[in-house]
C-alpha cells in the first residue's frame, strides 16, 4: 500500500483536532477571563531508505540521504495567557487583573483552584465567591450593613457602614502566579489547577513585585481575536482539503496500477 494514504490520514486527523481547538476558542469569545489555546503539531517518524553519508562509489559518499516522513501528530495544546480586553461594568464586585496573577478559590474537594474571572458575588454569609459559589481565598466577608464597597489596586477591600464616611478594611485580595501558567490543568468553570508542569504557586500582593494590579468595576474578557481565529479556521479547512485530495490521488494511482494488463 502507498504510504501517502496513511500519511494523509494523519494530516486529516490533526486538522480535526485543530478545528476542535479553534471552535472552543470561538465558543468562549465572551467568557470572562478565558485564555485562548493553540494546537501544536510534530512530524512523525521517518523511514530511512539510505542514510546521509552512505558510500555510493569508491571514495565517494552520498551528500544527502533518502528519508520518507510518515505524517503528523499532535504535540500539545498550549494556552496563551495574553491579556484580554477589559469591559467596564460598574459593578463594585467585578474586579479585573491588569498584568500577571490569578485569584485563588477553594474548590469543593478542599483543594485550591486559580482563575482570572473576577466576577465576584456575595453569598448568604457575605463571603466573596465566584459564580459557582467557590469562596475567594483568603476569605473576605462583607457585612450585611455595608453601604459602600471599595477595592484598591493593591487588593485592599474597604467598606463604609450606614451613613458613616469612615472606611473600614475587611480584608485583602491576594494574587498567585506560576512560573509556567501554560502547564496549569483546565477544570472548566474558568478555573485552573496546579500541576507538576506549572510549578509551585507564588503568592503576593497586587501591584507589587511583578504582580498585576486590580481594577474595580472592570472585567477582563477573553483574549480571543475573532479575525485571527477565522483565518486559522480557513487555514485548517484548506489543509484538511489538501490532505483528502492526497488520499484521493493515492487511490487513483493504486487504481491505475490495479488496472494494468499484460
Amino acid at each position: 500500500m502507498m504510504r501517502a494514504l496513511y500519511t494523509s490520514a494523519t494530516g486529516m486527523m490533526a486538522q480535526q483536532l485543530n478545528m476542535d481547538v479553534i471552535a472552543n476558542n470561538l465558543a468562549n469569545v465572551n467568557t470572562v477571563g478565558f485564555k485562548r489555546s493553540r494546537a501544536d503539531f510534530q512530524d512523525l517518524l521517518y523511514q530511512e531508505m539510505r542514510p546521509a553519508g552512505a558510500p555510493v562509489a569508491q571514495g565517494a559518499q552520498s551528500p544527502t540521504g533518502i528519508e520518507v516522513g510518515l505524517g503528523v501528530k499532535p504535540g500539545a495544546t498550549q494556552t496563551i495567557f495574553e491579556q484580554g480586553t477589559f469591559q467596564n461594568t460598574g459593578n463594585k464586585l467585578d474586579v479585573g487583573i491588569e498584568g500577571e496573577g490569578f485569584y485563588k478559590v477553594l474548590l469543593p474537594d478542599g483543594t485550591n483552584g486559580y482563575t482570572r474571572d473576577g466576577a465576584f458575588k456575595r453569598d448568604s454569609q457575605g463571603k466573596l465567591v465566584n459564580s459557582d459559589g467557590f469562596a475567594l481565598q483568603p476569605e473576605i466577608t462583607v457585612p450585611a450593613d455595608a453601604s459602600n464597597i471599595s477595592i484598591g489596586k493593591d487588593g485592599t477591600v474597604s467598606i463604609t457602614r450606614g451613613t458613616s464616611n469612615t472606611p473600614e478594611s475587611v480584608g485583602k485580595i491576594g494574587l498567585t502566579r506560576f512560573s509556567n501558567p501554560a502547564g496549569l490543568e483546565h477544570l472548566g468553570g474558568n478555573n485552573f489547577r496546579e500541576t507538576a508542569a506549572s510549578g509551585s504557586p507564588t503568592e503576593g500582593t497586587p501591584a507589587q513585585a511583578g504582580f498585576g494590579s486590580l481594577s474595580q468595576g472592570i472585567l477582563e474578557m477573553s483574549n480571543v481575536q475573532i479575525v485571527q481565529e477565522m483565518v486559522n479556521m480557513i487555514t485548517a479547512q484548506r489543509a484538511y482539503e489538501v490532505n483528502s485530495k492526497a488520499i484521493q490521488t493515492s487511490d487513483e494511482m493504486l487504481q491505475s496500477a490495479n488496472q494494468l494488463k499484460r
